[in-house]
């Protein structure tokens, strides 16, 4: 079995959480994001699975975070890397199974970790049963109305029913040939021909996923990230889309008649009023936070009024531009809008989705993507609420930019042939050790590639490396997270902006936690004297330098 370096050469242990029941976990929690293909390959084939995890979760533990979302590990074709999924109750082959999920819960719960697993309810694979018994079925016929099967426009059906775009490139349907060999209806996935759309509107698949929460929930997970949680439901006439976007754009449309549909809601009521059955039940809180993209903070806090979901996942502050004016902006929208439901928002500054956070902010700043990587997660760490962090931010890992095309496997290249979307960049397998790929990912005497191409510049990112070197990212993750464990003011709590120059921002948390950011170039007076408690770059007293966050404890007179 792989060995993974844990040491923590400042001597520091996670401080004591407060006791389960004294409010629920969730609420300011800081969760880890693992995508299992990329995390740690303990069996030498060139994919991370669970039992790597399970032996990474020491690694995870001494960072100082309080859970693990893990990425879909159901059988499943891979077409989209598990989330078309076949059996929403096992385990892929690929990823271990079930006894190996149960050994991976209960050494998580044994360190004090969290288990959030992903659940994607919106499509399915098209390898499940259910659509090969519905492709079998013929139109017409119950296996059907599982899906959203329709007749094709035209004089012979040979048109779409509509003009809708899937997310991944191309039209949102297919048609299928049907038993007698001959031209048929086409079916519904607004992403990739190989994950039809589910039909919540049938009532037998609304109880299906029920059935599936009870499954995992039985085995002992503590929560469920919801993929495309404002999907679900469509217009029940699937009439064209108003959207003028017509061209192959593939990310980030807006279809208002495939998604944010009012019945959703529905749902996450059901779906919470299972989870806190269960809570009630042993007195473990149970979590369901939604991957909900809609254009607003006002539109997401609709998802997590008291009686739905618990949390969702605020995109906003990652597509900020870095600038001051525009990350005060989000953040007072969310904390207007999302907090003010009772819920608390869930920051997130990367995603297995998204270009890395150096990278992205490297792309207009002349190369100093690094130093506000840095800042900016230092500022999510300061304010009220949760955070998701997705592995190697730690690292300080950028995007890997030049995979070769044979090399991708997005769907989103093979569907479009355009690297603009792809996503594969930051999903290349975590550098552990060494200064050659494969980077101690794969098991030791492993002759086999990982399943992407590792740079040679990985060398400077991997773990044992960052472990040593205090002044690394993970180093900045880790102290933040102690301090963040250690002082009362973070977490969940109050937020007082502090007046600023305009290219800082400066906020008190709590009575006497100060945080400030200057997203200039040019250092400027210190909204507090003395050194920083912590900082993201070097911070004399006195002085904020550019592009850097820092914090400090101090006395203030109250607002």
């Amino acid at each position: 079995m792989l060995a993974v370096p844990v040491e923590n050469p400042a001597g520091r242990t996670p401080a004591a959480r407060p006791a389960e029941g004294q409010r629920p976990w969730w609420r300011d929690a800081v969760v880890y994001q693992v995508y299992i293909r990329s995390f740690l390959d303990s069996t030498g084939d060139g994919v991370g699975d669970l039992a790597g995890v399970r032996v990474g979760l020491p690694y995870v533990r001494k960072l100082g975070v309080d859970g693990i979302w893990l990425s879909p590990f159901y059988p499943s074709p891979q077409h989209d890397h598990g989330y078309d999924v076949a059996d929403y109750s096992a385990v892929d082959p690929l990823y271990g199974d079930l006894a190996e999920f149960d050994r991976l819960v209960a050494d998580a719960h044994r360190l004090g970790l969290k288990v959030v697993i992903d659940i994607v309810p919106n499509h399915c694979s098209s390898a499940h049963p259910w659509f090969r018994a519905a492709l079998a079925d013929g139109p017409g016929g119950p296996a059907r109305s599982r899906f959203h099967f329709a007749d094709g426009r035209g004089e012979h059906g040979e048109l779409p029913p509509n003009n809708w775009r899937a997310m991944f490139g191309g039209p949102a349907w297919s048609r299928v040939k049907e038993a007698d060999g001959t031209p048929g209806q086409w079916y519904l996935h607004l992403f990739t021909p190989e994950q039809p759309d589910l039909n919540w509107r049938d009532p037998r698949v609304g109880d299906h996923f029920e059935e599936v929460l009870r499954f995992w929930l039985d085995r002992g997970v503590d929560g469920f990230r919801i993929d495309v949680a404002a999907g679900l439901f469509r217009h029940p006439e699937l009439p064209d889309s108003p959207d003028p976007e017509a061209d192959e754009r593939t990310r980030d449309s807006v279809n208002p008649l495939a998604w944010n549909q009012p019945e959703v809601h529905d749902v996450w009521r059901r779906w919470r009023a299972l989870c806190e059955a269960y809570t009630a039940h042993d007195g473990r809180d149970r979590l369901l936070v939604g991957e909900v993209s809609v254009p607003t903070a006002a539109d997401q806090a609709l998802y997590v009024r008291p009686d739905e979901l618990h949390q969702a996942f605020f995109f906003h502050l990652l597509s900020a531009p870095w600038n001051a004016a525009d990350f005060r902006r989000t953040i007072v929208e969310a904390l207007r809008d999302i907090a003010g439901t009772g819920s608390t928002v869930t920051w997130v500054l990367n995603n297995h989705d998204q270009v890395r956070t150096v990278t992205r902010y490297d792309a207009d700043s002349g190369g100093v993507g690094a130093t506000r990587a840095r800042a900016a997660a230092l500022l999510m760490l300061a304010l009220p609420g949760a955070a998701y962090i997705y592995q190697g931010e730690e690292l300080g890992l950028p995007e890997v930019l030049d995979l070769p095309d044979d090399a991708l496997t997005d769907p989103i290249f093979r569907r479009t042939g355009s690297r603009r979307y792809v996503r594969d960049g930051c999903r290349v397998p975590l550098p552990w050790s060494g200064h050659a790929s494969p980077f101690g990912f794969t098991a030791p005497g492993s002759t086999v590639q990982p399943w992407l191409p590792q740079p040679a510049w990985f060398a400077e990112h991997t773990t044992d490396r960052a472990l040593s070197d205090t002044g690394s990212f993970w180093h900045l993750y880790r102290d933040g997270l102690n301090l963040r464990e250690q002082l009362p003011q973070l977490g969940e709590g109050s937020l007082r902006w502090l007046e600023s120059p305009p290219q800082v921002l400066a906020f008190v948390r709590g009575d006497g936690m100060v945080c400030a950011v200057n997203f200039g170039e040019e250092p400027v007076p210190a909204p507090v004297p003395g050194l920083p408690l912590l900082a993201s770059a070097p911070c004399p007293a006195g002085l904020l330098p550019g592009n850097t966050a820092a914090w400090w404890v101090c006395d203030l007179p109250p607002s």
